[in-house]
């Protein structure tokens, strides 16, 4: 486990908020001097501490109006096809999330598409046709209550 101390708390707060900051910005915002706050972030990444920047994407705007939650149930016969499973969900860029979970299934997959057709389609026609799957439940996102934050730096 990565332990921050304040000023990379800082660091990493403000990324998260600002991801596209110059380094100048940065440095600014956490009062740091520039190069000091170019190790640092630098020091981050290399610890995995930040993993990657991307852009935040409303997926409405590119057309994908439905978003779920489908459950994924491996039957117990089949375990042995677990690691087949999730290379095989890996290439499927509708599943946004995948999670092993401890409960009453195996997988928590969020997935999105253009319409209910569409993730019907998907669900029947790739996800449940993966050796091993035994049972798919899915559900449907009504409304967005609160959208991806950021990880909270002080261990929450």
């Amino acid at each position: 486990m990565a332990r921050l101390d304040a000023l990379d708390g800082r660091l990493v707060a403000a990324l998260q908020k600002q991801g596209r900051a110059s380094n100048v910005e940065l440095s600014q915002q956490v009062h740091l001097s520039a190069p000091q706050c170019f190790r640092r972030v630098k020091a981050l990444e290399e610890r995995g501490v930040i993993r990657g920047y991307a852009a935040q994407v409303d997926r409405e705007a590119l057309g994908l109006g439905v978003m779920a939650y489908v459950s994924v149930d491996i039957g117990a016969e089949q375990f042995g096809r677990v690691r087949e499973f999730e290379r095989t969900i890996a290439g499927f860029e509708q599943i946004l999330e995948c999670h092993a979970v401890s409960g009453d299934f195996d997988y928590l997959l969020k997935v999105v598409a253009r319409d209910l057709k569409s993730l019907s389609q998907f669900l029947t026609d790739r996800l449940m046709q993966i050796p091993g799957v035994a049972n798919v439940r899915s559900m449907i996102c009504l409304e967005e209550i609160k959208p991806p934050s950021p990880v909270p730096v002080d261990g929450g």
